[in-house]
């Protein structure tokens, strides 16, 4: 009994909160849910990020449907990256049972169904607002990030981008950005050489084939206008509660490129837009990202690395970031060391180094006097996890085995026919549904080399004559073109292929002596 005090004691001293918070749940002793030991999470320390893990089918998706739905209802806008697309059920109220009504019997208060003012967003052509951003709003820093570009090659980018800047040359879109390269290559070689620096066709090469690349993920959907504002994200709706929008991306996890292209964006746009706040009472914007070891296993070293800085400064713009996984060692331990929440749901003890993991988990929690760490995440039930947050002072909140309450939302997806009247009822589907190809760099360039053709074809006309004499007439673009030193190099290049192709159908390729140069 006097155990069973000094724990209830702790966890009302631990989880006791001046400023506004929600129940997440009701702590639990020897499996036992302590009557009065509420677990409560506040507001104020929510942009401290956090982390949702446990092992499949214990509750981690539900956990955070709960925890969107405590921001909503406290007029804090969230953002959920739905990679399974699981998600959307937060738009649609929930639906009454048996199970729903024990769980309050032991936890307290009550349950009543919700739907939440929500938002479908999509990087593709699922349906929902399209998400978009220019090239020129990319910048060459984050560009030669996502492509991966060594020191050369990034300084040929930038320079590149100034050039357009001093030209006025609009970088919209992936073709804009093909077309300057291209040109830098060849007819505006000695031109940008002259005021910028000597250009490597090779580097341009390289560049070119690694855009493609980026496109072939999809990238040409994201890059372009309508730009998305990052002030749409963070709307409250006419009854008070904050905009839960959910960017659906299930139809893009075998993209990894075209992932960190958006995540680099939207980071550094809200970190570039947003201005210095300090400690809020409550965050502006909190953005989950659910199955976040899909984004971590592929993702690149500039994604890793941006998302380590981000989280480090986000913080003081008032946006808190919310990773949800599997296993907490999928998250990178430079990003897990800066999580203030955690919610650790059952992990599974299958083999040696499942028990490994396991302990190291344990070590990532606070000592407790009333838990043996280690034994209980394998003990823990369904709708149960282990919690620890930050109080309003930034210190660790006991650790707390807690019955968590349920979502009052829909426990499930919306139907086709909900989402087709979600959608066709948003002002911002409407908004940024038209993809608009404004005059840019593309258009400009090749207005530029088609005039310089038609004055080279007029200087020709005026100065060659036939008959004795007289000069001899200047080859056609045709014959320039057949004739130029790139289309006998792809000239040969068509022959070694077909060469290539032919042997390899006769069983006779073999691979070649020579290092490639591709």
């Amino acid at each position: 009994m006097a155990n069973k005090e000094a724990f209830l004691e702790s966890i009302k001293n631990g989880y006791t909160f001046k400023g506004e918070h929600f129940k997440l749940g009701c702590a639990m002793l020897d499996g036992e849910v302590i009557s009065g030991a509420d677990v409560s999470l506040p507001l104020k320390t929510m942009n401290r990020h956090g982390l949702i893990a446990g092992a499949t089918g214990t509750g981690k998706t539900k956990t955070l449907q709960v925890i969107a739905e405590g921001l909503s209802d406290a007029s804090v806008p969230v953002l959920l990256m739905d990679i399974k697309g699981d998600l959307s059920g937060i738009a649609a109220a929930g639906t009454d049972n048996p199970k729903i009504q024990e769980r309050y019997q032991k936890i307290g208060g009550s349950w009543s169904p919700a739907a939440y003012p929500t938002e479908l967003l999509s990087l593709s052509n699922e349906k929902g607002v399209r998400l978009r951003a220019t090239t020129s709003e990319f910048g060459p820093v984050l560009l030669s990030k996502i492509l991966e570009l060594n020191d050369t090659q990034a300084g040929l980018v930038a320079m590149l981008f100034k050039y357009c800047d001093d030209n006025k040359l609009p970088l919209l879109d992936l073709k804009d950005f093909k077309k300057v390269l291209q040109f830098a290559s060849a007819e505006g070689k000695a031109e940008l050489e002259k005021d910028y620096g000597k250009i490597s066709t090779t580097s341009t090469g390289t560049i070119l084939r690694k855009v493609i690349e980026l496109e072939q993920q999809g990238a040409d959907l994201f890059f372009g206008e309508k730009s998305f504002e990052v002030d749409d994200l963070m709307r409250i709706s006419d009854d008070g509660r904050g905009v839960v929008s959910i960017l659906r991306v299930a139809d893009i996890q075998d993209r990894p490129k075209l992932f960190s292209t958006f995540m680099l964006s939207l980071l550094a746009e809200l970190y570039a837009t947003l201005p210095e706040e300090g400690d809020l009472e409550k965050p502006k914007l909190v953005m989950f990202i659910d199955e976040a070891h899909l984004i971590f296993n592929e993702a690149s070293d500039a994604l890793l690395k941006q998302i380590d800085t981000i989280i480090k400064l986000i913080r003081s713009k008032g946006v808190g970031i919310f990773f949800c996984t599997q296993n907490p060692m999928d998250i990178p331990a430079s990003v897990l060391g800066q999580l203030g929440l955690k919610v650790q749901h059952a992990l599974r003890a299958f083999t040696a180094n499942d028990r490994k993991t396991i302990k190291q988990t344990a070590e990532n929690y606070p000592l407790s006097d009333f838990y043996k760490t280690d034994e209980l995440l394998t003990q823990i039930g369904i709708g149960e996890a282990l919690i620890t947050c930050l109080n309003e002072k930034g210190v660790p909140t006991p650790l707390a085995a807690t019955m968590l309450v349920s979502p009052h939302s829909r426990m499930d997806v919306l139907t086709d026919a909900e989402i087709a009247a979600l959608v066709s009822n948003s002002k911002l589907v409407k908004k940024y549904a038209e993809a608009i190809d404004s005059e840019s760099a593309y258009e400009i360039l090749t207005a530029k080399l088609e005039e310089a053709a038609e004055k080279t074809a007029a200087a020709a006309d005026s100065s060659g004559t036939s008959g004795p004499g007289k000069k001899k007439e200047e080859k056609s673009l045709f014959e320039q073109v057949m004739g130029s030193s790139a289309m006998r190099q792809a000239g040969r290049t068509a022959a070694n292929v077909i060469t290539r192709s032919l042997l390899g159908a006769l069983g006779l390729g073999g691979r070649s002596k020579k290092k490639s140069i591709f």
